[in-house]
């Protein structure tokens, strides 16, 4: 019984998205007490369930979390709803709502997200295929495009986490990673946000009027954050240009003799040891001297705990 109810809740979720506790548990014949309950054993399985409590308070789920889909072609899928249908008609059973509702929650998720504008089309998907990243996208694109505030759950690089309401003004897509540009009520400023760093988002029911904007309003050096930047040369062989010209930028790279060169200005950071390293070899540090020792003691703790 625990588990149906558990599973009924999430179902509900997914179709409502915000649902008060009291409404469960007179739905469910339990008290409001086991509702909270079943709701923090969600939690701590990863189901990303806001609880707000009090007077105008309730349970809402990420408008970003899908539940996995079935493989169903398309007739399928339309002769099993006319099925659970007719069988609803006959019978007064919740288990054949509850599943009918189920099918057709999963079946408004399947199809993978793309945005489409003129001749360019933009996959939001992985190539692991899970659509986690896609769902995301999709919320912060129609939060652009209907001026909806979002509630999110940020996680920074640092592993900290924070709730917050933005109001995104645009997307970014930089260097292969997305970004969404947004005004955010925490810090009463504009803030970029990389989406693949944000745990959920949430529709909060409110609308905003974007704030006029260029595109030089928009810092594009986001990335680098309090991060010094640093004029490195490096040394590629041609067993990794393609790879390095995709990093570094093709007009950022240029021939030599049998090799190549670049001379850019990257974030000092250890991600940019660990990005060096990665190439085994076949990037080379000619400048700075600092980072070039840095490289070479990674290298030598590496080779040593090997």
């Amino acid at each position: 019984m625990k588990y149906n109810v558990m599973l009924n809740i999430l179902t509900l979720l997914l179709r409502r998205r915000k649902i008060t506790a009291a409404e469960i548990a007179r739905r469910y014949e339990i008290s409001v007490r086991s509702v909270y309950r079943y709701v923090e054993e969600m939690i701590i399985c990863g189901v990303p369930i806001d609880v707000e409590r009090g007077r105008y308070g309730g349970l809402t789920i990420a408008d970003t979390y899908r539940l996995p889909t079935g493989y169903f072609t398309k007739e399928e899928y339309a002769v099993t709803l006319n099925a659970l249908d007719a069988l609803a008609s006959q019978i007064n059973d919740g288990n054949v709502i509850s599943a009918r509702e189920k099918l057709e929650n999963g079946k408004k998720s399947e199809r993978r997200e793309m945005s489409v504008c003129g001749n360019i089309i933009v996959d939001g998907g992985s190539w692991s295929g899970s659509k986690s990243f896609a769902d995301k996208m999709r919320v912060c694109e129609q939060a652009v495009n209907d001026c909806s505030a979002l509630m999110i759950e940020y996680v920074s690089r640092e592993g900290e986490r924070s709730k917050r309401v933005i109001e995104p003004h645009v997307l970014i897509l930089k260097q292969g990673v997305w970004y969404v540009w947004a005004f955010c009520h925490t810090k009463q400023d504009f803030r970029t946000f990389k989406i693949g760093r944000i745990r959920s988002a949430t529709f909060t029911g409110g609308k905003f009027v974007k704030r006029e904007f260029t595109r030089d309003d928009v810092d594009l050096d986001f990335t680098y954050g309090d991060e010094e930047l640093v004029e490195v040369t490096l040394e590629i062989e041609k067993t990794s240009l393609a790879d390095a010209e995709e990093w570094l930028g093709i007009d950022n790279v240029e021939p030599r003799g049998n090799k190549f060169y670049a001379a850019v200005s990257l974030p000092d950071d250890d991600a940019l040891v660990n990005k060096i390293l990665s190439y085994g070899g076949a990037v080379k540090v000619l400048s700075p001297q600092s980072l070039k020792e840095r490289v070479r003691a990674v290298a030598q703790e590496i080779a040593k705990n090997a």
